[in-house]
């Protein structure tokens, strides 16, 4: 099944929803369309009970350039006006929470999300990326925290979030130097957990993994994401509060007793996410 939209293409096959960047003619530069239409579809994808992993890719030679600084001028007019008063300033600074928020929601996704670079992965890529759950990348890939070089600051999550996942050091790097690294850099600091050889296998890797995932306890992975995310910057104390909490919104469950079932009775489970 699939839906139609300007910018992304959606595919749901089973358990799996795919959200294609499909602006290939463009390299999937980052327009207004895809700030907009992220927020629903990922609010979809959530709200879906068949769909248990989100996988995000590109299509076309590259993952994304980045946003789209002329395009995102009707979302910004200040980009366009030149426009240094300081009622443009405030508003400006008001037009940013939207696009941080077209971020977020995937950070929000109930769904465990994997991201599959490819290409050029540059700027807002590296922002989407560092939303999702997982990153996975073929080695043609070349991602950028490009940000300094076009004489902005990186402003909507990748500062907040890429430490979380590298560390300062190689986050202040990367930030720093606006370089370009290859897969297997990435690789190296644990920006992307495994490269593969070209796109094609990037995706199988990527559908492979979304199978795994899949085939585990729907509302016990759920949680995990939901308590992983919780306890960043928190102390053990909390995190452990909350996770017992956060179990216990679980226990008793039909997938429990099935699992329970089905190790007396030899079997696999079925779970349904009940």
């Amino acid at each position: 099944m699939s839906e139609p939209y300007t910018f992304y293409k959606v595919e749901k096959q089973g358990h799996i929803a795919w959200v294609f960047l499909n602006r290939p003619e463009k390299k999937n530069a980052m327009g207004p369309a895809a700030w907009t239409e992220i927020i629903p579809i990922f609010k979809d994808i959530d709200e879906d009970d068949e769909i248990r992993v989100a996988i995000v890719a590109g299509e076309g030679k590259d993952f994304s350039t980045g946003i789209d600084l002329m395009g995102m001028a009707p979302l910004i007019p200040t980009l366009k006006n030149w426009d240094f008063g300081a009622k443009a300033t405030v508003k400006l600074f008001k037009d940013i929470f939207p696009l941080q928020d077209a971020m977020s929601c995937v950070e929000k996704c109930s769904k465990p999300v994997i991201c599959a670079y490819h290409g050029y992965c540059i700027g807002a890529a590296l922002d989407l990326g560092s939303c999702c759950d997982i990153r996975l990348a073929s080695q043609d890939a070349r991602i950028s925290l490009r940000e300094a070089a076009v004489a902005i600051i990186a402003d909507v999550g990748v500062l907040q979030r890429l430490p979380l996942i590298i560390g300062q050091g190689f986050t202040r790097e990367l930030a720093f130097t606006a370089k370009y690294i290859d897969a297997a850099r990435a690789r190296d600091i644990h920006l992307v957990n495994d490269v593969f050889p070209d796109r094609e296998s990037l995706l199988k890797g990527a559908e492979a993994l979304a199978l795994e995932i899949a085939a585990q306890a729907p509302l016990a992975v759920q949680g995990v994401k939901d308590v992983l995310n919780f306890c960043r910057g928190k102390s053990i104390a909390d995190g452990l509060e909350y996770v017992a909490a956060r179990s216990a919104m679980i226990l008793p469950s039909e997938d429990l007793a099935d699992t329970m079932a089905s190790f007396m009775e030899k079997r696999k489970p079925g779970f349904k996410g009940k």
